[in-house]
């Protein structure tokens, strides 16, 4: 089978925090699955490399340098994906930062405020400008990054925990919305994956990196490819029937 007859036959998709990690996983298994044209909102520079990739990989690419808390800067990514391309058949809201690790009393304002404008804010004004495009062209398919953090609470986590979680409401508020448009909105939940956002965490700490993965049942943490594998299902036609569903990635870590 050739990647124009794959899962993604044909779509444009846009996905944003896609320079690295989950999104830059997801950006090139789009174009392996016959994505015709992938969007990179990201940031971060090393976006257009990963454009660079997916053109390698047999789909069009565009990168858009985006912070995904502006809505100007949100709504023209939309509109420009849109007028380049001629519609915009599916996004993958994945930018999202961690934040910083203190206790729900000790978090400081300023921290609290960045992560719920990015993991939270961000996801929403993504949402708004990406449903007003699929509404006015008759349907599409929305994926949201949110975490096992958005399912359960996590120690030391308040600002990331509370915005993952509020992109679990979203996410199934928007899908009750929607459906009757044509519109499917689902989310993924993550848990321990190892990206350079993990890395980050981790610090370079093996102890603590065994810490982790042993939370993990699997015994390991999960790669981007495999939440990737899972957004692509989602943004499929193949999950048809499926919407306001959150599908957790985790390894077995929240069913213990």
């Amino acid at each position: 089978m050739s990647a124009r007859d794959g899962l993604l036959r044909d779509k444009v998709l846009l996905v944003t925090g896609a320079a690295s990690g989950i999104g830059r996983a997801a950006a090139l298994l789009f174009a392996r699955e016959g994505a015709r044209a992938v969007a990179i909102a990201d940031l971060d520079e090393r976006g257009q490399e990963v454009a660079r990739q997916v053109e390698e990989a047999g789909a069009s690419a565009l990168f858009l340098p985006c912070d995904v808390s502006r809505s100007d800067q949100v709504e023209a990514v939309v509109r420009e994906t849109a007028a380049r391309f001629g519609r915009l058949d599916g996004a993958f809201n994945n930018a999202g930062i961690e934040g910083a690790t203190a206790r729900t009393a000790d978090y400081q304002e300023a921290d609290w405020d960045r992560v719920i404008a990015i993991n939270l804010k961000g996801v929403w004004l993504c949402m708004k400008y990406e449903l007003q495009q699929m509404v006015a062209q008759g349907g599409g398919a929305i994926v949201n990054t949110a975490s096992v953090a958005g399912m359960i609470g996590w120690r030391g986590a308040p600002a990331y925990s509370a915005a993952k979680q509020g992109v679990v409401a979203l996410t199934r508020t928007a899908a009750l919305e929607y459906a009757r448009a044509g519109i499917r909105v689902n989310a993924i939940c993550p848990g321990v994956v190892h990206t350079p956002m993990l890395d980050r965490v981790l610090g370079g700490d093996a102890e603590l990196a065994a810490r982790f993965a042993r939370l993990e049942p699997l015994g390991r943490f999960g790669q981007p490819e495999e939440v990737a594998a899972a957004a692509a299902w989602l943004l499929s036609d193949a999950a048809s029937f499926v919407t306001g569903h959150c599908l957790v990635v985790d390894g077995g870590l929240t069913v213990q």
